[in-house]
């Protein structure tokens, strides 16, 4: 039987929640706190609440926030955004969050996910991904140009296509890294992170289902949980 959370992931933007499609065009989505006690009495397992502009801005997500949610909700929540050491860890955690989210920061200092993760506990170490598909390239084959005419002709979309490849995002999206989404998910799950919140920016906001393909190849390529983001919809 598969294992089920039903985990709502709130973006937030000086302290509002706000939504998007494909991390653009941002729109206001309500208070934190009530979209917060909103989705506990729907029944959800956990909340995720991610500052998707903390890093972009160079500030540290609000502690004051963390603490309202924490004073009002009874499930575990994960805080995320902004968060640069060990010490911001340790205050998220003190404001009442079970566990806390790695993006930006992890891509930029590695290390800080195995440091925290012997700090803490891997259990509260989640590190975010966010992901765009790389688009498909065909590889040239040695043939003479008639050749290759006709079968453009015959069959134009007729190539030997890599496989799929996916490229890891921080700064909220705004900014790509080079970095193979499958790789980097090995990467921290060896150095310690307990979870990976995996987003896909190609579904997020569409309502047209989760990237199956990107769930599948992260999945498969490590042992601990992964939170599939972006494009839900329907049950």
């Amino acid at each position: 039987m598969l294992a089920r959370r039903i985990i709502p992931c709130l973006d937030i933007d000086k302290g509002r929640v706000v939504k998007g499609v494909n991390f653009l065009n941002l729109r206001d989505a309500g208070d934190a706190i009530k979209n917060a006690q909103f989705y506990e009495r729907q029944g959800a397992d956990e909340l995720v609440f991610l500052d998707i502009t903390a890093s972009h801005e160079c500030r540290k997500t609000t502690i004051d926030l963390v603490k309202k949610v924490a004073e009002v909700v009874f499930m575990p929540f994960t805080v995320g955004g902004g968060i640069r050491n060990a010490e911001d860890i340790r205050k998220i955690l003190l404001a009442g969050a079970d566990k806390v989210s790695l993006n930006t920061a992890a891509i930029k200092n590695p290390r800080i996910i195995f440091q925290a993760s012997r700090i803490f506990g891997s259990q509260c170490i989640v590190v975010a991904i966010d992901a765009k598909r790389k688009a498909a390239s065909c590889k040239p084959q040695a043939t003479s140009r008639l050749i290759t005419k006709i079968k453009k002709i015959l069959q134009p979309e007729a190539c030997s296509v890599k496989p799929e490849k996916w490229e890891v995002f921080i700064n909220g999206g705004r900014t790509p890294t080079g970095i193979d989404a499958i790789a980097w998910a090995r990467n921290v799950e060896r150095l310690g992170a307990g979870e990976i919140l995996l987003t896909s920016m190609d579904y997020d906001g569409t309502k047209d289902g989760y990237d199956i393909a990107l769930t599948r190849a992260i999945t498969e390529a490590v042992k601990i949980p992964v939170i599939a983001s972006g494009g839900a919809g329907h049950p």
